[in-house]
């Protein structure tokens, strides 16, 4: 098992930053009674320059640091790396989210994150129609030397993937469960081709998520979204229902900054409503593929 970290590119850190101990304290901090995204981003916001160790006793960040190496392995996840804030190759872009993320999991090529990433999210029953135009858009930002970031979902999120890998581009999944876990199951061999041979992000907690109910763990999957649209320059919507969580990342990339694109077939279904209203907020809408070249430049 190897943890990649480089220290911070503004100059030798004040004192050696020890992955390991960071990663069992935030873990820990997962354990606390009641702690969300939300809390703990609340935390740190009190104390711009703090590391999860700050909060945790060592024995404790330890322990935790242990727990979770052991399920990792027993999962069959021998070799990640973690990206931790304060600590080098930590996006900055990431910081604007709402509830930023202190610590990231990984597996495969991190400097793929330094590449000029868009999303294309959708529907996890898609129609058939919406895996052809995900796989069709997955191509054409490969052979512009884009990356394509997408979820590892059912539908949508797949034919991205799988689009991206089939044109011989790069592809990053970010995943609502943690490094050693996949859903749904029978993307399992999906998850590991992008862990080997490109790059598998999760921020999910491994002992909070092996601890609570998986009811609970759902709430995971809508907050990546919101750290999938963060790594990117903007986020294709291809097809999505009023209720899809990927309107949870369409909100995202306007908060942020982002660009965010919906496909023409959207705004043509009588069933929904949401194109229009984001259209007001200021997505674009769009009709022919240069609708998006144009605005990313």
């Amino acid at each position: 098992m190897s943890m990649r970290l480089a220290l911070n590119d503004s100059g030798p850190a004040l004192a050696p930053i020890s992955p390991r101990r960071e990663l069992g304290a935030y873990e820990a901090l997962w354990l606390e009674k009641g702690a969300t995204f939300k809390t703990l981003a609340d935390r740190f916001a009190l104390d711009a320059e703090a590391l999860p160790s700050d909060f945790v006793p060592a024995q404790l960040a330890e322990q935790c640091a242990a727990e979770v190496m052991a399920k990792l392995k027993k999962a069959g996840v021998h070799q990640f790396g973690v990206r931790i804030h304060h600590a080098g190759d930590y996006p900055a872009k990431l910081r604007d989210a709402r509830h930023p993320v202190e610590l990231l999991y990984y597996r495969g090529a991190w400097e793929i994150t330094e590449t000029r990433c868009v999303a294309v999210v959708g529907s996890r029953e898609a129609s058939p129609d919406g895996i052809r135009r995900a796989e069709r858009l997955a191509r054409e930002l490969v052979d512009r030397d884009f990356t394509v970031v997408s979820g590892l979902a059912k539908g949508v999120d797949s034919a991205a993937h799988r689009g991206a890998i089939a044109r011989g581009g790069r592809t990053i999944s970010v995943v609502g469960t943690p490094l050693g876990s996949c859903y749904p199951k029978e993307n399992a061999d999906l998850q590991e081709v992008i862990a080997r041979d490109h790059l598998l992000i999760s921020q999910v907690p491994v002992l909070r998520y092996a601890k609570q109910a998986p009811q609970h763990n759902r709430l995971f999957f809508p907050e990546r979204n919101v750290t999938m649209s963060a790594l990117t320059e903007g986020t294709i919507i291809v097809e999505a229902g009023d209720t899809s969580g990927t309107l949870t990342q369409a909100r995202a990339a306007l908060h942020q900054g982002r660009k965010l694109f919906i496909l023409d077939n959207c705004f043509q279904r009588t069933d929904i409503t949401w194109p229009a209203r984001f259209e007001a907020e200021g997505a674009v809408r769009v009709k022919t593929p240069d609708d998006i070249w144009s605005a990313l430049g």
